[in-house]
């Protein structure tokens, strides 16, 4: 077996484990079929062309895998094809002027301790103070939460 095919055989061995680490990741048939191309061209090298010849294709091999993982996970290459989002938004955050402790509304859902309430025309995550508080009755705020609503029936 020529040197070539060998070389071609180490290349395409990198490449399968290059699929496995950045693309497909665990166990898969690409990391097999990369480490068995990879110990296949090693194993033939020594075979047909002697062992100083295999202890140098087994140095280069093993060198270029791991440079070739080093770099590849090292330059931002891989920046562009990552998801690069933030989520700065928050749910059911109140602004201090919106809902205040005293106002009034009804309830959306059954609370039971939780559930949903309308105030003011818009609907917000909201939790009984006392007891289950049955769907469409009237409600009176207690405490504002960061995230809910404190709430009571209006007596």
């Amino acid at each position: 077996m020529s040197i070539y095919a060998i070389i071609l055989l180490i290349i395409l061995g990198v490449i399968l484990l290059w699929v496995e680490f950045l693309v497909v990741p665990g166990i898969t048939i690409a990391g097999i079929g990369g480490v068995l191309l990879i110990g296949t061209s090693i194993y033939l090298t020594y075979e047909h062309h002697g062992v100083s010849a295999g202890n140098y294709v087994l140095l280069g091999s093993v060198l270029f895998m791991f440079l070739s993982v080093y770099f590849s996970l090292k330059s931002k290459t891989w920046k562009r094809t990552m998801l690069d989002f933030k989520l700065e938004g928050r749910v059911n955050t109140f602004e201090p002027d919106i809902v205040k402790q005293g106002d009034t509304g009804k309830s959306a859902t059954r609370l039971a301790p939780i559930g949903k309430v309308e105030v003011k025309g818009v609907y917000y995550d909201a939790k009984s103070s006392d007891n289950i508080i049955d769907a469409n009755t009237d409600i009176t705020v207690v405490k504002v939460l960061s995230d809910k609503l404190i709430v009571k029936p209006t007596n």
